[in-house]
């Protein structure tokens, strides 16, 4: 297929079928999707599930790092990792603006492809609409996911005094990422987006880690609002050491340029984990042996239970409330 996409597409008729062949079952094609019902027939699932949605609507759609296609899949398999789930199936559902590139969608659905492989996700079902030109800018995606729990008791309520915050890896690098490109900052940065799919990492730490009390993926707001919101979740104080937190010298020299809270930026490939100080050491270890936790550390600690609030000491040695984000900080960032 050679061009862009049509109103024609969405019609249900000829090109919608050229469209289904031509790109969505060249890439994602499994005995699932290629009986293209109205709706997908699941084998039994033994055990609880786990099922979330979300919608990305990242801009620019092609980025340093990835794109649109791969950010869908990773996104609603680290929703699912985090609860403890491993991920099986995603629906996928496109609307596209007419004229968008037959080029630029293939590039995006074969990156989806990419990504499932690499958890073994499989994408049973989806949709197509197609937008008049100039009623939207470019393409949105909406996933949903469906996992099977692997570890129970992963809650944002549960995060206790005597935990240690980790984090994965370097923090905001998507954000950081995605601003650079948008605004067309006129310096070459070394530094792409973090999105990657974790539920390999994840599933080892699940294995071997003997407790967890919580875990989240910093999206948007960052480590700032997952933070805060395990705060007032579980009414503990929490105190971040900013020397800490792992972050690129290029988050950090956009975010001086630009007077904005690296701490409040995207991550989409990073996750935050709060867990028995005893199980510290031995889930760091699993972290760096991976590819994905290689920057993994101990970034806190979980001080009382007497006030629901979050505070960085910083390399002074002082202390400050450490704020959730509030706003709109970046706009279509996922």
């Amino acid at each position: 297929m050679k061009g862009t996409v049509l109103l024609a597409h969405g019609g249900g008729g000829e090109e919608t079928r050229e469209l289904i062949e031509g790109i969505f079952r060249r890439y994602l094609s499994n005995p699932l999707l290629d009986s293209l019902e109205d709706s997908a027939v699941l084998p039994r699932i033994d055990g609880k599930v786990a099922f979330t949605t979300d919608s990305f609507t990242v801009s620019p759609p092609f980025f340093r790092g990835g794109d649109i296609g791969k950010l869908s899949v990773a996104g609603t398999v680290n929703d699912l990792s985090v609860t403890g789930a491993r991920p099986l199936y995603l629906s996928a559902g496109f609307v596209i603006e007419e004229g968008f590139s037959i080029e630029g969608l293939s590039s995006i659905v074969q990156s989806m492809s990419e990504e499932a492989a690499k958890t073994g996700v499989t994408v049973v079902t989806g949709d197509t609409k197609i937008m008049p030109r100039g009623s939207m800018n470019g393409i949105i995606i909406n996933t949903a996911g469906i996992g099977r729990i692997e570890r129970e008791g992963l809650s944002s309520s549960r995060v206790s005094p005597g935990d240690v915050i980790i984090v994965s890896g370097t923090l905001g690098d998507h954000g950081a990422c995605i601003l650079a490109e948008r605004e067309g900052l006129g310096f070459d940065l070394d530094l792409e987006s973090d999105c990657a799919s974790l539920w390999p990492v994840i599933q080892k730490v699940l294995e071997i880690s003997p407790d967890i009390h919580a875990m989240r993926d910093p999206t948007r707001g960052g480590l700032a609002a997952v933070l805060n919101e395990w705060a007032v979740a579980s009414g503990v104080e929490i105190e971040i050491d900013e020397d800490h937190i792992p972050l690129r010298d290029a988050v950090n020299g956009i975010c001086e340029l630009l007077g904005m809270d690296p701490l409040q930026l995207a991550s989409e490939g990073r996750f935050i984990a709060a867990l028995p100080e005893d199980d510290a050491d031995t889930f760091i270890e699993i972290l760096q042996s991976d590819t994905l936790g290689k920057d993994a550390r101990v970034a806190g600690r979980v001080i009382s239970g007497e006030r629901a609030r979050v505070l960085l000491r910083s390399s002074y040695g002082t202390r400050r409330i450490l704020e959730p984000p509030s706003g709109e900080l970046l706009p279509r960032i996922c």
